[in-house]
This record gives C-alpha cells, structure tokens and sequence, in this order.
C-alpha cells in the first residue's frame, strides 16, 4: 500500500476520501500556494492529483503481484479556479497484463468539470 500521507500527496494537501483497486476519490483545497503566476490553481496540480490517483488504484489493484510506475499523463485543464475545494475521481478503462488506463476527472465545489485526465501505468513485476 502507498503512503497516502506524507510527502508530496502532504505538501499539495491531498486527501483521500476513497481508495480502492475500482475508484480514487481525492479532495483538495485551493490555496495561493498551488497558483501559478496569474492567481489561479496550476496546471501542474491537476496533473500531479491525476497520476496520483490513477497510480495509487493501479497499486491497489496490483497489489502483490508487483508496482506500478506511470509511463504517461495527460491532462487537460477546461476551467480556471482560483479558490474553493476540488473533488478527483478516478476510474480504470483498461487493466491488462503489462500495462493500466486510467482516468481521472477533477470537479469544483458546483461539480462542474475544471480538469480531466489520464493515466498510463507500467505493471512492474517484484524483482
């Protein structure tokens, strides 16, 4: 099981309102902090929180049988936030041998859709 608490999930303020192999809920506030020079939240949040989610559910799906590393992310920002909660979820589309897809779409507060994304993970078996 990853660490869900320290590191850098800890500096953006992620938390994990559901985690499974099936679904990834993620919540964060908004904060000045994660804005980019323009005063709203930074495209690099949302990707983070995207590969975030898609790879702790990949690991949870894996579990024991290996690691998952992401390979390539894709991120599309649809609306600009400037404060206020924003809500991820993450679902699998395919969970193959070698490989997993995940995506992963970021709502605000009204749950409109500011954010969508996805995931491409390595299945890495144990050495």
């Amino acid at each position: 099981m990853p660490d869900l608490t320290g590191g850098f999930v800890a500096l953006l303020g992620l938390k994990f309102e559901e985690a499974s192999a099936d679904r990834v809920v993620i919540s964060w506030q908004v904060r000045p902090e994660l804005h980019q020079p323009f005063g709203i939240q930074h495209g690099g949040v949302y990707c983070s929180v995207v590969e975030t989610a898609a790879s702790v559910g990949g690991s949870l799906w894996l579990a024991d049988r290996g690691t998952v590393v992401g390979v390539a992310n894709q991120t599309d920002f649809l609306r600009a936030v400037r404060e206020g909660e924003l809500r991820a979820v993450g679902t699998p589309v395919h969970r193959g041998r070698s490989q997993q897809l995940w995506q992963v779409e970021i709502t605000d507060a009204d749950e409109r859709l500011v954010a969508r994304g996805q995931v491409r993970l390595q299945n890495l078996s144990p050495s």
